[in-house]
């Protein structure tokens, strides 16, 4: 079971990890991850959300010993800003290798 994704050099503690093979635009294989997390408000909300607008990072998952390079190809959160620091956000996030 995975319970951890880096992003570049963030640890993210994930639930609901899916992996998948796709074809992608221009017919080749690569690798699809998807997962979701929560996030505190305020500072780690602001780090979090200040990362996934680059949209394409080193992507490791250390359970599965898996490494490409991935961009964002779905992203949800239950809310759309966040300040309270002590209630949490939920994520959705999909990676496709590039």
């Amino acid at each position: 079971m995975v319970e951890e994704v880096i992003l570049d050099h963030m640890t993210i503690s994930v639930t609901n990890y899916k992996e998948d093979i796709v074809n992608n635009a221009s017919g080749k294989e690569s690798k699809q991850i998807s997962f979701e997390f929560k996030v505190r408000g305020r500072q780690d909300y602001h780090d979090i959300t200040v990362l996934l607008y680059n949209t394409t990072f080193d992507v490791s998952v250390p359970g599965k010993s898996l490494k490409f390079r991935g961009t964002i190809n779905h992203y949800s959160t239950s809310v759309p800003n966040f300040e309270d620091e002590h209630s949490a956000v939920d994520f959705k996030l999909g990676l496709i290798e590039v």
